[in-house]
């Protein structure tokens, strides 16, 4: 039996993590002839000290987000990958990525890097990899290496 995907959605956060990631999911992608989906979820729950979060509170955030976003898909469409799309959200990383995004675009691989930006909500919560592993319905890839071109 041959596994096909047609959608792979590729968590970007800036961490060298990531741009592992992205680096497989983009080989993937190409590969699989699928639509990557760069997904970048703004974590709005460290605002929550400072009160309710607004897109708007946070302007360098939000630019940083699409700026990101934006420097990955040009990378991704000069590697050749046709399909490439940008998807910024709010929220809590893990419930967005492995819920929320993946089953609204029909997603059937979601690509994370192992570890991501913050340490201590990995010690005391469990990383966003480990949530989206446990609770997403499709096949997950946890990236641990940096790609090799073989």
């Amino acid at each position: 039996m041959t596994v096909r995907y047609n959608t792979i959605l590729v968590a970007v956060d800036g961490s060298n993590e990531a741009k592992h990631a992205f680096q497989k999911a983009v080989l993937l992608s190409k590969v699989h002839e699928a639509k990557l989906l760069l997904v970048r979820i703004v974590d709005t729950r460290k605002t929550a000290a400072v009160g309710r979060y607004s897109q708007t509170d946070f302007p360098e955030v939000e630019e940083y987000a699409k700026s990101m976003l934006k420097e990955y898909k040009v990378l991704a469409e000069k590697e050749g990958v046709k399909d490439v799309a940008e998807i910024l959200d709010y929220g809590s990383p893990r419930v967005k990525i492995a819920e929320d995004v993946a089953a609204k675009h029909n997603v059937d691989l979601i690509v994370a890097g192992a570890t991501g930006l913050n340490a201590v909500e990995r010690f005391v919560m469990g990383s966003v990899s480990q949530y989206i592993t446990r609770h997403a319905a499709c096949d997950v890839l946890i990236v641990r290496t940096e790609k090799e071109d073989k």
